[in-house]
């Protein structure tokens, strides 16, 4: 397939138009690579791992959560250097789909919802509230474990949830009007937590972000590439 008709297709998945206007110029084909698309890979982010794991399963694109170019470029080293590096050198396309896909009808916070198994569900202007059956504990388990808890929710019939940093206070009281007990997200600032008016249920970005792009490889048959944070518990 022509990269063009590819592209088409993503933007089908996660229209543009969706997107915040802070991810102007940073979703799309970020690093153009071949012209033709056969095999296709996805992660959370484009890292020297996950390149190096496309560039292995001879994939043509990597599609990926956040870009791995976030800033204008004054200067190409280190980290940033590398992965450029990679990608040009293997003639792979990265393409990013980030708040367009946060916000796409099956998108980021729907698949996250699922994997809850949140039912009745409604949108949040971010995220998602939705009824909900299981313990933390059986949460927790879903998401890989380490939930924090703050402020001792007395129930969790309803959560809200929002994948990646969705810790906004406007969003959290817009969840406690649609008649959420708690709300889930990740990258809790103390400011925040004080002014809350919910219980909050912290994970990590990768744990409630990369249901969504697991989601999205398995129902397109893409090779999904894990790259999970190394991260150690100390008492």
């Amino acid at each position: 397939m022509d990269i063009a008709d590819f592209i088409k297709i993503l933007n089908d998945i996660a229209p543009p138009q969706l997107a915040e206007d802070f991810d102007y110029e940073r979703i799309g084909l970020v690093i153009e690579g071949k012209k033709k698309i056969k095999t296709i890979a996805c992660a959370l982010d484009a890292t020297e791992n996950t390149i190096s794991k496309a560039v292995s399963a001879h994939a043509d694109i990597l599609v990926v959560h956040h870009t791995p170019i976030w800033n204008p470029l004054t200067k190409i080293s280190g980290s940033r250097k590398d992965i450029i590096k990679k990608a040009l050198e293997a003639d792979l396309n990265i393409f990013v789909m980030h708040t367009n896909f946060d916000h796409a009808e099956y998108g980021i916070n729907q698949a996250l919802s699922e994997h809850l198994k949140l039912t009745n569900c409604e949108a949040l202007s971010l995220g998602i509230a939705g009824e909900n059956s299981l313990l933390i504990e059986e949460l927790s388990v879903l998401l890989g474990g380490g939930l924090r808890v703050y402020n001792n929710p007395e129930k969790l019939n309803r959560i809200a949830v929002c994948g990646g940093s969705g810790f906004d206070e406007s969003l959290i009281q817009e969840a406690k009007d649609k008649g959420a007990d708690a709300f889930l997200s990740s990258e809790l600032k103390h400011s925040v937590l004080l002014s809350s008016p919910l219980p909050l249920i912290e994970s990590t970005h990768y744990a409630l972000e990369s249901v969504g792009m697991k989601a999205l490889a398995k129902k397109m048959n893409w090779i999904y590439i894990e790259d999970v944070p190394v991260l150690r518990t100390i008492p």
